[in-house]
């Protein structure tokens, strides 16, 4: 009888800020593929990056997902590409998590925009080796061309690629820091308590921050 695998699923990104649009993703992965956990896995910034004009902190990121996924028993934060020397790149995270945990195969969830620039990635190859990358459909791509391209990469990279059926919500987080700047609502957008923790902290304010 063959040993039965772990199943965990990853969300990357900057979270600059973590918005609904991450965690509908993590939720609807998670229940699409039977995983039993999501982690959410802030990247990190390297250390003369730590304080760019406009953006969280590293700090500011981690305390904000950390707030967004409280409550959710299977959301769990991860801070594995957190550390002193900044930038991690995937194919290295994944490698080192495969070491750790052989028993466990990784979901890695991506959006499509980060599908069609799969090719520009470092080492795409051992990325494919080391998960199974999970596509969210956005506005702009129909399903056909999607699968096209997730056929293409899939052959070229002898990778599995499969499609996340979810609601789309085309928002991002660029968009968010630039209604926060401009003192518009992002109410429904982004949680509650990350909110309040960006209004208490000044993040994305034109104004300085408190300290």
């Amino acid at each position: 009888m063959a040993d039965i695998k772990h199943r965990i699923g990853i969300m990357g990104g900057t979270f600059d800020p973590i918005h609904m649009g991450h965690l509908i993703l993590g939720e609807k992965a998670y229940e699409q593929f039977r995983l039993e956990k999501v982690l959410f896995m802030p990247s990190g910034n390297p250390p003369h990056k730590r304080n760019r004009q406009g953006r969280a902190t590293d700090e500011e990121r981690v305390e904000m997902v950390r707030r967004a996924i409280t409550g959710n028993p299977h959301f769990e934060l991860s801070l594995t590409e957190m550390h002193e020397n900044g930038y991690t790149y995937t194919y290295h995270t994944l490698e080192m998590l495969k070491e750790k945990n052989p028993d466990t195969d990784y979901y890695f969830i991506i959006g499509a925009d980060s599908l069609y620039d799969f090719d520009t990635w470092r080492e795409p190859e051992r990325i494919c080796r080391n998960c199974i990358l999970v596509t969210a459909v956005r506005n702009h791509s129909t399903i056909a061309e999607l699968e096209a391209e997730m056929n293409r990469l899939s052959l070229k990279y002898n990778g599995t690629f499969l499609t996340l059926n979810t609601t789309n919500l085309d928002v991002s987080s660029e968009m968010l820091r630039n209604w926060i700047s401009e003192d518009k609502s992002v109410r429904y957008y982004i949680p509650d308590p990350v909110i309040e923790y960006i209004r208490e902290n000044q993040i994305y304010s034109l104004a300085e921050k408190k300290g």
